[in-house]
């Protein structure tokens, strides 16, 4: 008897180990470009596998954000609690993509390097499993389209507040004229 429960042991254990991989959940993350101006689009695409769902949920740790990540449209909006920015995955094809404009954040977005994660369940970076997350980087340098200051000499100050007193006294001269 001892004999013949060794090798169905043996054999289960080997049909176990052979399912147990096939069935793992896997996600894939790809971030390009990888280094670009804040306003600018990052285009986030990736693979999920092992697992059947409808959507991907993606979130933002980096520079002065929530440490648990935050939604990729409002910095300011802690993920998890039902709270993500989510991405349709093409269930035939196991692939899903998410074209990020960010000249559309609400929050304040410093230059730096940023992480960008995607879960195939709704859970905070604090809660994600090993298996059910990836990320990847992206690195924003300040905005092409931010106005570059340019000090007032002393000489244009004086010629803006000359013009502002001529104006100014203009207005209470005819005021007082009506």
């Amino acid at each position: 008897m001892r004999s013949r429960f060794c090798p169905l042991v043996a054999v289960a254990f080997l049909v176990f180990m052979a399912i147990l991989p096939a069935g793992a959940q896997t996600v894939t993350i790809n971030a390009t470009p990888s280094v670009v101006h804040i306003g600018d689009m990052v285009f986030l695409n990736g693979t999920v596998s092992g697992i059947q769902t409808i959507a991907v949920y993606l979130f933002l740790t980096g520079p002065d954000l929530d440490s648990r990540g935050v939604t990729l449209e409002n910095l300011n909006i802690p993920a998890g609690h039902g709270l993500f920015t989510t991405a349709p995955v093409d269930m035939k094809e196991g692939t899903w993509s998410y074209p990020w404009d960010t000249s559309i954040i609400l929050g304040n977005m410093n230059p730096g390097t940023y992480t960008v994660y995607v879960v195939t369940s709704p859970v905070d970076r604090e809660r994600f499993s090993h298996g059910g997350y990836a990320s990847d980087s992206v690195t924003f340098l300040p905005s092409e389209t931010e106005a570059t200051r340019v000090p007032l000499s002393p000489g244009i100050a004086v010629v803006a507040l000359g013009i502002t007193i001529i104006t100014g006294s203009c207005m209470i001269r005819r005021l007082k004229n009506t």
